[in-house]
């Protein structure tokens, strides 16, 4: 399979012409009615849901996983890497742990110091290298040394739970399972009242349930990289966010009504 190149969406900043289009692409989708502050009147109606996905498809076209990767097991790394880390630096770090140890095989027979320094950045970098080490080990052992793409089977590897998993079958092998709930997915689907859960498997459950399965996939790459940008967890840039007419969060910093 080809290398998956990321895509960088653009960056919307203050009143400049990249403000401007955000403002443009909100503008055309309609109000979402507010009961009261924080409160929207049928926050799960399948035209307000409609409404969101059509802002971010807009806003983030063709947008795909921000792990730099070549193949199903760069990426399983790379995600298990990116827990309590930003995917910049594991973006910085993975080339060279790659170089080193390029296949399972060879990441299952290096020595944990070795590992422990080359991603020594990452932050717990003693439990991540024991479990991409692990990872390695079944991988080479029982799976013949290619990253098997079944969630059941995924989830037997040290390090890799559900978001892993989803992260590698959605953005390798394009099989829709379910929805990745990073911090990101989680603080803007709240914000967006799209769940009232705070438990990521328990948030996915409720996605999965109003997000068409052919946009599983998608919806959580376009809500990732919204929240990097523009709807951050301090002061979201309300005035250039593309869903800002469809959002009644009790946070905004900024309403066109």
């Amino acid at each position: 399979m080809a290398t998956k190149q990321v895509i960088q969406p653009v960056r919307r900043v203050g009143m400049g012409p990249e403000g401007a289009k955000a403002r443009a692409i909100a503008k055309s989708e309609p109000v979402a009615p507010k009961a009261k502050r924080g409160k929207t009147v049928r926050p799960l109606a399948p035209e307000r849901v409609a409404a969101i996905l059509d802002a971010l498809a807009k806003t983030y076209p063709g947008v795909v996983c921000a792990l730099n990767h070549k193949s199903a097991w760069e990426l399983t790394v790379a995600t298990i890497l990116s827990a309590q880390c930003t995917d910049v630096r594991v973006n910085l770090v993975t080339p060279a742990l790659f170089k080193a140890f390029p296949t399972p095989k060879a990441m299952a027979s290096a020595s944990l110091p070795e590992i422990e320094e080359l991603i020594r950045t990452t932050g717990f970098f003693r439990a991540k290298a024991k479990n991409i080490q692990g990872a390695a080990r079944i991988v080479t052992e029982e799976f013949g040394g290619k990253v098997p793409n079944s969630m059941e089977e995924l989830l037997r590897l040290p390090g890799v739970a559900r978001k892993t998993a989803n992260v590698v079958l959605g953005s390798w092998f394009e099989i829709a399972v379910g929805i990745v709930v990073d911090t990101h997915v989680l603080r803007l689907t709240r914000r967006l009242e799209l769940t009232k859960e705070t438990e990521p498997v328990k948030v996915e459950r409720d996605l999965v349930k109003i997000i068409p399965q052919t946009r599983w996939i998608a919806f959580s790459h376009e809500l990732i990289h919204h929240g990097r940008q523009i709807c951050v967890a301090r002061k979201p840039r309300c005035a250039d966010c593309t869903l800002e007419r469809l959002c009644n969060s009790s946070d905004k910093t900024w309403s066109s009504h």
